[in-house]
């Protein structure tokens, strides 16, 4: 979980790490550069001006970028050159992202200003931090970005309000912030990184690992509301087959269904051979899932002690160009991240249909209902959980197998990183409430089990939802402001904290 006592966050040379991320993006924690950054971005800086000083033409410094990186900018044109850049790059369109993800944008391209690699001044790196602590949001754009010289077009909005440009010179005024008049270098420093993907990638890690233990929860309550059994999730069986996220899920589902009553019932006289693969496979999905989240943050861990920029200043004073910026890395883990996902939402569904059928769900009404026939239960409940099943699947289809060419074919391989990460997003809300949705089913199956109880935990879950203003069974009433209220609180974390205490 979160913690959310955070209010400060001081930048090292060597980069920052998850939890700083989700302090500054979502908590709103003040940022301060430490002493040994500061000294390493006078460093490099120093060695830029030797550069822009030079009669020899250096990428970046002195020239044109991307595909008109031959010519040779004089030095009276040089700030016009940095200025014309931003504001050209600045070129986004549709929605503003959410001020998160922008938060995130700004904190992790100062994270590699502050490595000391890029070659900005100081004045830079504190006016960007300046601005994150006076909470000035510059307005992104969604489209702009294809993942490959980094973020370019969203970086470029937050660099045009750092030079007093945009919709933010208003606040930074009255924030007394003095815009930057960029130098050799700078503007390219600024947009050549892949922190929009980045930030997105570790939000979304932190949401999932806290989705993937609600849906061990909701799993649990469901295997309680289908009269199935605990026994497949014992630890000697999971050794068997060593998955680490595997042996974490289903020693979940074992502490959840911890004394059931219900399940105690049934477990020496069910004449049932096997529960369905929807509740007896429940770690061996759930432990996928954790298992592709753990291989995302150690790209993500690398990433954030990243210094991503093109060209870089060397520890040795050597400028160089690379090709770092590229997005393929964050890109391949955010789809598969997306692949997981929908499949974490797909079991869950299954679970919930089986909840819903009077031939499958050991003597429950159909649907659930309390008249059926003249009432429905939850029915179409299932069909919206069905419908969000439906657009999970349609969004782990992977951006990073795209490609389309730009820069008169200088950038002639891109990651598409960008929309990998925002279609990520959109997912991780799906799940949210295809779990909501389970919840609120496995909970009435546990109640219709009466007079037999569930385990502590699960029936705190229950008890959430009736505290809540979810309610039980009933005859039909209006279901959506039910539905988007468990949806609040599973996605918050709130459902989950309840339930267990963590």
């Amino acid at each position: 979980m979160v913690d959310r006592t955070v209010t400060s966050v001081e930048i090292q040379v060597d980069g920052v790490s998850a939890s700083d991320v989700i302090a500054v993006a979502r908590l709103g924690a003040q940022v301060t550069i430490s002493s040994a950054s500061l000294a390493a971005v006078r460093k490099s800086r120093a060695v830029i001006e030797a550069l822009a000083q030079a009669e020899q033409p250096a990428y970046g410094v002195s020239t044109g970028f991307g595909a008109l990186a031959q010519r040779h900018i004089p030095v009276e044109s040089r700030v016009q050159l940095q200025r014309s850049l931003i504001r050209s790059h600045a070129a986004g369109m549709g929605p503003a992202v959410e001020t998160e993800v922008v938060r995130a944008l700004m904190f992790l391209r100062l994270k590699t200003l502050c490595s000391g690699h890029t070659g900005v001044r100081v004045e830079v790196v504190e006016t960007l931090a300046a601005m994150l602590n006076a909470g000035i949001t510059p307005t992104v754009r969604e489209f702009g970005s294809l993942g490959c010289s980094g973020d370019l077009a969203p970086l470029s909005h937050i660099a045009l309000a750092l030079m007093g440009e945009g919709e933010c010179a208003e606040q930074m005024a009255a924030a007394g912030i003095t815009p930057v008049e960029l130098r050799e270098k700078e503007g390219l420093a600024l947009i050549n990184g892949t922190d929009g993907m980045l930030g997105m990638l570790t939000m979304a890690l932190a949401d999932l690992n806290m989705l993937v233990a609600t849906a061990d929860l909701t799993a649990a309550m469901s295997v309680e509301g289908l009269m199935g059994t605990d026994q497949v999730f014992r630890p000697e069986l999971q050794a068997l087959r060593p998955h680490p996220g595997q042996a974490v899920s289903a020693a979940n589902l074992m502490r959840f269904l911890n004394e059931s009553p219900i399940i105690a019932s049934h477990r020496d006289g069910d004449s049932r051979v096997q529960d369905a693969y929807s509740l007896r496979c429940t770690p061996q999905v759930h432990g996928a899932v954790r298992d592709t989240l753990a291989h995302a943050a150690m790209v993500g861990e690398r990433e954030l002690s990243a210094a991503v920029d093109n060209p870089v200043v060397l520890d040795d004073g050597r400028v160089c160009s690379n090709g770092n910026f590229h997005g393929a890395p964050i890109g391949y883990v955010l789809d598969f991240c997306a692949i997981a996902v929908a499949d974490l939402a797909s079991i869950s569904e299954r679970r919930t249909d089986r909840h819903l059928d009077k031939s499958r769900s050991h003597g429950l009404p159909p649907f659930l209902a309390e008249d059926p026939g003249v009432d429905s239960g939850l029915m179409i409940a299932q069909y919206t959980q069905a419908a969000l099943v439906h657009e999970c699947k349609r969004l782990a289809v992977p951006s990073s197998v795209d490609s389309i060419p730009s820069s008169a074919m200088q950038e002639d391989h891109v990651s598409m990183g960008w929309s990998a990460a925002r279609k990520l997003r959109l997912a991780v809300d799906n799940l949210a409430r295809v779990l909501a949705i389970e919840a609120i089913t496995a909970a009435r199956s546990i109640e219709l089990r009466s007079p037999l109880q569930p385990a502590v935990t699960t029936a705190r879950a229950v008890a959430t939802l009736r505290q809540l203003g979810v309610g039980g069974v009933g005859p039909d009433r209006y279901l959506s402001p039910e539905l988007e209220a468990a949806y609040g609180v599973v996605r918050s974390g709130e459902f989950l904290r309840a339930a267990t205490g963590r």
